[in-house]
């Protein structure tokens, strides 16, 4: 087959988009189909697009076998709503811009990944003028999580963006759902179930996995010999509560064997590390984001992942990858959300549930974990065997892409 993957987020950018994004298309290239990949300059969740891509409006790669056709967006390290507003809709005209002009392959399918939900308006288009079929892929319902994290809240915005979501959802031959509850969601809205499809989200099992070297190397380099580590690694986003990771931090600050190591990126990272000077924590280091490929050696140096979901109804839906990451590395999670990956993380055995927004209920789950060894190594092993039998990203991306060849089939 012919595939043109539409994300606006791709590597080298971090992610757990960009992660499905590169893995999805690289296993389907390895299975023998062409991928193009739409997608911008790379820049988030920095907003800053670097120097060598400046005063171009295009580029064109290869990169392990997948086409890769870059274009330029309006980003902006300042987040606010104008500055969103133009950084989606720049891609979302430049990228059909491209699609129409410099994509001029005939494709079998059209597979657009959401949010931000103008890739959908960018994929009707070139579904259109392409005579192509559209699969419409849901990671998050947008913009009804977007609402609700306080990220959007212009009436016109969300009724024109509610509108493209729906034509989307119409148009899409079929629509791809990350998690069980995304699936019951669109089902009450009124999508037939035969035209949704759950694919979860996964981690890359080969690379993600426990390091002795990896973990002895971090551990030496960031003076953790001897601790017990707690590890909060991803975007600094408006779903997590690492305020909460913070004050844990505090109540915690005489057990001196006890340490936090946050790393990465994002729209909230600035006010992390405001509020991180002021408390002056001797026990908590904050890193820049880090290459993916060297992620897995952070996690092996660590005890135990935490993430901490904030109080948001729409995030019980949720199934944040950081669980699969952690788990393909042997490490026990803490999680504080309740729903769907609460539940699984129960059945699995694979870590702690607290509630969210609490620090004091986080320091009583890590002194446990600290003092029980055994209980840590199993809740890791547990994870890892469960995420190679159900959330390998080769064998989801072997999944998906045949029940693409069956809609082409017919």
């Amino acid at each position: 087959m012919r595939i043109l993957y539409i994300s606006q987020y791709f590597p080298p950018e971090a992610g757990a988009t960009q992660t499905r994004a590169y893995e999805m298309a690289y296993n389907w290239v390895k299975l023998g189909h062409h991928v193009s990949m739409l997608t911008e300059f790379p820049n988030h969740p920095s907003g800053i697009i670097p120097n060598e891509y400046h005063g171009k409006l295009y580029e064109r790669s290869n990169i392990d076998g997948i086409d890769v056709l870059r274009v330029w967006v309006k980003a902006s390290p300042i987040k606010n709503f104008p500055n969103r507003l133009l950084f989606y809709v720049s891609f979302m005209f430049n990228a059909i811009f491209a699609g129409l002009f410099l994509l001029r392959n005939q494709y079998d399918i059209i597979y657009a990944s959401s949010p931000p939900i103008f890739v959908g308006g960018t994929a009707l288009v070139l579904s259109k003028f392409k005579r192509t079929p559209l699969v419409f892929e849901v990671r998050d319902l947008w913009p009804e999580a977007a609402i609700a994290l306080g990220e959007l809240s212009n009436r016109l915005a969300i009724s024109l963006t509610t509108k493209l979501e729906e034509i989307c959802y119409q148009k899409a031959i079929l629509v791809v759902v990350v998690t069980r509850g995304i699936f019951e969601r669109l089902k009450q809205r009124g999508i037939q179930e035969e035209k949704l499809l759950f694919i979860p989200n996964g981690a890359n099992t080969d690379m993600y996995n426990y390091s002795p070297d990896g973990r002895a190397r971090v551990r030496k380099e960031l003076n953790l010999n001897n601790k017990f580590v707690l590890i909060y690694a991803g975007i600094f986003g408006l779903a997590y509560s690492l305020e909460t990771i913070l004050e844990a931090a505090c109540k915690l600050v005489n057990e001196t064997d006890i340490f936090f190591l946050l790393i990465g990126d994002g729209p909230r990272k600035a006010d992390i590390l405001t509020l991180a000077k002021s408390y002056n924590l001797p026990n908590l280091s904050i890193l820049p984001e880090q290459p993916r490929q060297v992620i897995p050696d952070y996690l092996s140096a660590a005890d135990a992942a935490l993430i901490p979901l904030r109080q948001v109804e729409i995030l019980k839906v949720a199934l944040p990858v950081k669980i699969f990451d952690a788990w393909a590395c042997e490490r026990p999670v803490v999680l504080s959300i309740d729903g769907e990956a609460s539940e699984m993380v129960l059945n699995v055995g694979g870590g702690y549930i607290i509630p969210p927004e609490d620090p004091i209920k986080m320091v009583e789950v890590i002194i446990k974990m600290k003092n029980n060894s055994n209980l840590r190594d199993t809740m890791g092993k547990n994870g890892r065997a469960y995420t190679i039998n159900n959330h390998s990203r080769s064998a989801l991306a072997e999944n998906l892409v045949s029940h693409l060849e069956k809609f082409i089939a017919q």
